[in-house]
Formats: structure tokens, sequence, C-alpha cells
């Protein structure tokens, strides 16, 4: 059973919706565009801002993590130009998706389709605090593929 938090949305535009989970334990929920009914066409190679038409009230130590959605990110190769978009919690501006075009072909965006998904997690905010020593661990300094391949 999922826990459930309510998180307050506001609709900027009367066509925006409000993001949807596709199932009972997704930790994700979907993103919709919202073009005021236009197409958008993303070139081969091209990152375009997308409006949701939304803004949210994302939790004092939480915050809004936007990932690609799988379907649209493989079959058609669009996806979050940053990799992972951060909403943090004192943000009230509209949530907007930046595509990137990583295929060959011209990318159709429909006004009202899941775009990216958001997922809200908590965080810690660190108190970074200088050290000459470091805590030794197994692992140590090895770095990139330091734990092996298999």
């Amino acid at each position: 059973m999922s826990i459930k938090n309510k998180v307050k949305i506001k609709k900027l535009f009367p066509e925006a919706k409000i993001p949807t989970y596709g199932s009972d334990n997704a930790a994700g929920a979907d993103l919709y565009a919202c073009t005021d009914g236009e197409v958008e066409v993303i070139f081969p190679g091209q990152t375009k801002m997308f409006h949701t038409g939304i803004a949210m009230e994302i939790p004092e130590t939480y915050v809004g993590l936007i990932f690609a959605r799988s379907g649209i990110a493989v079959k058609r190769g669009l996806a979050p130009a940053n990799k992972v978009g951060v909403i943090d919690s004192d943000y009230r501006g509209e949530i907007m998706v930046a595509l990137h075009n990583h295929s060959s072909v011209e990318g159709i965006i429909e006004d009202g389709e899941r775009i990216a998904q958001i997922v809200i997690v908590p965080y810690l905010r660190a108190d970074f605090t200088e050290a000459d020593v470091l805590e030794d661990t197994d692992r140590g300094d090895g770095g990139f593929g330091s734990t092996g391949t298999k």
C-alpha cells in the first residue's frame, strides 16, 4: 500500500493537466505538455522548452526530480536535456520540461501528451565541514570502475 502525501498543484492554464501516476506503486507521476492545442516539432539535435501549465508546492525538505519517460526516451529519442531536472521546494513558478531530440528524425509532441515524470523525494541538506582526514573504507579512493564489471 502506497503512502500518499498531499502536494498542492496550481493550474496556470485551464487546459493544463494535473500529474498522474500510471499505476498504484509508480514512483514517478507523469507531466503533460501544455501547448495551447498546438503540435510541436523538435528537430534532430534540438532542445525545446515545454510548458506543463502547472506550478506546485513541494514540501520543505523534499525535491521534485524530473526524469525521462522511458516510452518517448527509448522509442522516440526525446528526453530531458539536463538528464534530471531539479524543482526545489521554494520554487513556485511553472514547471517546464526541456526536451532534447537525440534521434535522427523529427520528434512530435502533441498537446496533453505525457512528456516527463516527476518523483518527489526527501533530501538531506548538508552542513559541509572541512576536514584534514576522512574515515577509511574498503573502497577508499577507488573511482570509476573500481568495484569491477561483474
